[in-house]
Parts: structure tokens; C-alpha cells; sequence
């Protein structure tokens, strides 16, 4: 018999971090705040959707944006130019953020007055996927450039997200091997229940269906 204990800590880490993620939802829905996590690998186009979200969106809610980078703050200077509030976070190497690094970027920034926070979340499909940062719901945007089996070598990303944004479409005759059916079929193996959504974040197609989304999820919260 061995004398010495084996502690799994990555999923005491994780079993403590959904705890505080469960807490923290409390907490943003008591000051009705909706708070959405974005994720994508780097230059999937997060930044340039959040631009263009927010010139649709910002007559009818209060909206800020959380810019998570390992550094920099190149993101969080070009959402301050649309108007809405922005807040840079250095995550100091780390390649996520869990929730009790969001609360205190959601400290810091003060929300109270928003009806919209997002965080758009470290550029990487693989570890913000593995922390629940204690947001209502999560979105991942897939570009078209990186190809359409995605799903199949990243699936926790897709089975967390309860929306997919295929964006870079104005791209699809250039990238003409990237099939829409073969992607949506492997996104559908990993998570049929997630809302698939094809815009350009340059042209601004989809962004009718992509804005309706989010607004039916603020209603929902905010009446629950």
C-alpha cells in the first residue's frame, strides 16, 4: 500500500471554480446584468463582431466590453471608440479566465448600470473552455479560414457554446473547400442543441439573426 495520497487537483480546481461561477450568476442576476462570454481562437474576428454588435445594439442596452489578453490593450482601445465601456484584463500568461478572475474584472469595471457585459475571453479553443467564468451563456466564433474541422479536433468548445458564429463568410468563395453542411453536421455531433449562426463581420450578413439572438437571451434573463 502506498503512503502517500494522490489529489486529483485540476478537478478540485474546477469543482471550486463552478461553485464561484454559480455564485457570481447569482450575484449579476440580482443587479439584472447579462453577462456573455465570447470565445474564439486569435483572429477568428471577436473583436470586429463586437464593433459591429455594438452599433446595433447600443440605442436599446447599456453594453460593456471585457478585454481579456495575455497583454496589450489594442482590443479594449478599439471598443472605447464605439462609445460603450471598455476594460482591459492582463491575465499575466494565463491562457483563460476563470470566475473568480472575472468578478474582479466585473469589480473593477462596475456594472451595475449595464444591461449587457461581454467578455470576450483569451484568443484559444482549448483552455477558456475549460472554465465556467460564470456567464449566462457562452459564444465561440469559428472562422471560415480555419476550416470546417474545427469540431472535430476542439469538441469541449463547441459542446459548451450555446451559440456558434461561423463568421468570415464574404471569404467562402476563396476558402471554397470549407463545406457549411460539413461543418454544421460536426457541430451538430458535438452539441445539438447550440444555435448556428453564418455572418460577416465585415459585410454585416447574419448580423440581423446573430442581434435577434442575443436580444431573445437579455429578454429571458431579465424577465426570469
Amino acid at each position: 500500500m502506498n503512503d502517500y495520497r494522490i489529489i486529483e487537483v485540476k478537478e478540485s480546481i474546477l469543482a471550486d471554480n463552478d461553485r464561484d461561477a454559480e455564485e457570481l450568476r447569482r450575484e449579476l442576476k440580482a443587479q439584472n446584468t447579462f453577462l456573455l462570454n465570447l470565445m474564439s481562437s486569435p483572429g477568428a474576428g471577436k473583436t470586429t463582431t463586437l464593433v459591429r454588435t455594438i452599433s446595433m445594439l447600443k440605442d436599446e442596452f447599456n453594453i460593456g466590453i471585457m478585454e481579456a489578453d495575455i497583454d496589450s490593450d489594442v482590443d479594449a482601445k478599439t471598443i472605447t471608440d464605439t462609445g460603450a465601456r471598455a476594460i482591459q484584463l492582463h491575465t499575466g500568461g494565463m491562457c483563460h479566465l476563470d470566475a473568480d478572475m472575472t468578478r474582479q474584472g466585473l469589480r473593477e469595471f462596475g456594472t451595475e448600470d449595464l444591461d449587457l457585459v461581454v467578455l470576450e475571453n483569451v484568443g484559444n479553443l482549448v483552455c477558456p473552455a475549460e472554465f465556467d467564468t460564470g456567464a449566462v451563456r457562452n459564444a465561440m466564433i469559428l472562422s471560415v479560414p480555419e476550416g470546417d474541422d474545427k469540431p472535430l479536433k476542439y469538441p469541449l468548445m463547441f459542446q459548451i457554446a450555446d451559440v456558434v458564429l461561423i463568421n468570415k463568410c464574404d471569404v467562402l468563395p476563396v476558402f471554397d473547400d470549407f463545406s457549411k453542411e460539413d461543418v454544421v453536421e460536426r457541430i451538430r455531433m458535438r452539441n445539438p442543441n447550440c444555435d448556428i449562426i453564418f455572418i460577416s463581420a465585415k459585410t454585416g450578413e447574419g448580423f440581423d439573426e446573430w442581434t435577434d439572438w442575443l436580444r431573445k437571451e437579455i429578454k429571458a434573463f431579465q424577465e426570469a
